[in-house]
């Protein structure tokens, strides 16, 4: 509100974000700053905006989507991506926002997958009866496919790849693919 508290962090954040993006307009308040683009950069200047908001200790709220970028916790896997049908690319995203972003999958959001490129890589597609869930070793080869009908389930699953844990491929049947 116009009363909060005034943050240092908000002004370096607008004024890195701005040297990048000198185009987009940023409205500085004292506890917060709004960003705003045109859909057509949205998510190359949505990436750099929460990378800085991360780095500036701030956390980033994503109105489009309805999405709370936290500071943690984050998943054990440096550098780990996700990655969304609707163009999302967070480097290294906190576990709330995974769980927040599976929630989105739709026809107009396709998939979500987090990767950790040249070792593996977990990626989820919506069904009409629930959710095709798909988990690729890279190092070996080999990618193994599974259904899973319940959203609990899958955050489940996607909350535990993050983690490092891999006790969701014993939970259910796979094929190879």
């Amino acid at each position: 509100g116009a009363d909060a508290e005034a943050k240092p962090q908000v002004a370096a954040f607008t004024e890195a974000l701005s040297a990048l993006f000198p185009e987009v307009e940023i409205t500085a308040r004292p506890g917060h700053a709004v960003v705003t683009m045109e859909p057509d950069v949205a998510d190359t200047v949505s990436a750099h905006a929460f990378a800085l908001a991360r780095q500036h200790s701030l956390v980033c709220y994503d109105p489009v989507r309805d999405l709370v970028h936290n500071l943690g916790p984050l998943g054990v896997y440096p550098e780990m991506q996700l990655r969304t049908g609707d163009g999302l690319i967070i480097v290294n995203p906190d576990l709330g926002l995974v769980h927040d972003a599976l929630a989105t999958l739709s026809p107009q959001n396709p998939f979500l997958t987090l990767v950790n490129f040249g070792q593996h890589f977990l990626q989820v597609s919506p069904t009409a009866t629930g959710y095709e869930l798909e988990f690729k070793d890279s190092v070996a080869g080999r990618m193994l496919r599974t259904t899973i009908r319940d959203l609990a389930e899958l955050r489940r699953c996607f909350a535990e790849y993050a983690a490092g844990d891999h006790a969701f491929r014993a939970r259910h049947v796979w094929v190879v693919v």
